[in-house]
């Protein structure tokens, strides 16, 4: 079998796919036959070495956290009808009790085995692909939608606004009778945060570009602003708010996530929340969270945006693509 190894960290290169032994639908997991692997910005921070307090991976390594594809075999316990099934689900090292992966590793491969737990079946007629590019942005958007309060008349600033989370959490918005402000690098991205329902879009890699965003509000800010960007970006993201407003901050694109400084948002009454204060309100370890997701783009009610499908031998590429933000959409590798 094939598959995608990291034998040391370092930049996209170190990215090798190679040879490696089968894996074996043990009692209570199953075998699945990868039809797509998603890939993450968070995957290239993992490949570099950072985060290791929070993602203790050691080389060597198959990276990725998740993927599509149909079950092929069955281990011992498990119920019968899932052969044969169209599924999405994490790998990694993952908790058989909540089915949820806590290290992006394992996904980068021609076959995974994971636990029955794990598994999300697509529902009839949806694409597996664009299934996959809601594995772990559906539930994050949900999240954001709940952290938000999303209200009809609402003004709400998305940054990284074409990016998986952050174009579905504006989707979400705009359903929800929001005025939209999509912040994003260059025309292709805003344009395509225009046709994923953005009523306004600003480029944020221009100078001032916040007070851009406060003018389009009549010079008050947003009532919410939802951060996917992080570092500098992120910082200034917190300036475009109104005062009494909210700030969530949950991406680290930048490198780092944004800081704001907790006097300032006391004096304007900003609530600031982070990444671990979002919570997937059910109780099947966000796969009920994946379940409504999937059935509202059953619906056509929400749009995600896959781009590009590369082989397991570009591995490298879609990593250097996601790093110089030069991708749109959803980056997915195929056996």
């Amino acid at each position: 079998m094939r598959a995608v190894v990291v034998d040391g960290f370092g930049g996209p290169e170190v990215l090798a796919a190679r040879e490696v032994p089968e894996p074996e639908a043990g009692p209570g997991r199953v075998l699945v036959e990868v039809e797509a692997s998603n890939v993450m910005y968070l995957d290239t921070l993992v490949r570099s070495g950072w985060g290791r307090e929070y993602f203790p991976v050691a080389p060597p390594y198959v990276p990725g956290a998740g993927v599509a594809g149909r079950v092929s075999a069955l281990g011992s316990g498990v119920d019968p009808d899932w052969a044969d099934a169209v599924v999405v689900t994490d790998t990694g090292h993952t908790d058989t009790a909540e089915g949820r992966a806590t290290l992006p590793v394992g996904g980068y491969a021609e076959r995974v085995a994971v636990p029955e737990s794990a598994l999300v079946r697509v529902p009839e007629g949806v694409d597996p692909r664009t299934a996959l590019a809601l594995l772990h942005d559906g539930p994050t958007a949900l999240a954001l939608e709940r952290a938000a309060g999303f209200v009809p008349g609402g003004t709400v600033l998305v940054t990284a606004a074409a990016g998986g989370a952050g174009s579905l959490a504006a989707q979400l918005a705009r359903t929800a009778g929001a005025r939209v402000v999509a912040a994003a690098r260059g025309e292709a991205k805003l344009a395509l945060a225009r046709e994923l329902g953005a009523h306004e879009a600003v480029d944020y890699s221009l100078p001032g570009w916040e007070g851009r965003v406060r003018e389009l509000t009549g010079g008050t800010g947003v009532d919410v602003a939802l951060d996917g960007a992080g570092g500098s970006l992120g910082d200034a993201t917190f300036g475009a708010v109104a005062d009494g407003g909210r700030f969530i901050g949950y991406g680290s694109a930048g490198g780092r996530f944004s800081e704001v400084d907790a006097e300032e948002a006391a004096r304007r009454g900003v609530e600031v929340l982070g990444l671990f204060d979002l919570e997937v309100e059910d109780g099947d370890g966000g796969k009920d969270a994946l379940r409504r997701m999937l059935e509202m783009l059953r619906r056509d009610r929400i749009t995600p945006h896959v781009g590009p499908a590369l082989p397991l031998e570009q591995a490298g590429r879609a990593h250097a693509a996601l790093e110089e933000r030069s991708v749109l959409g959803k980056v997915l590798l195929v056996p």
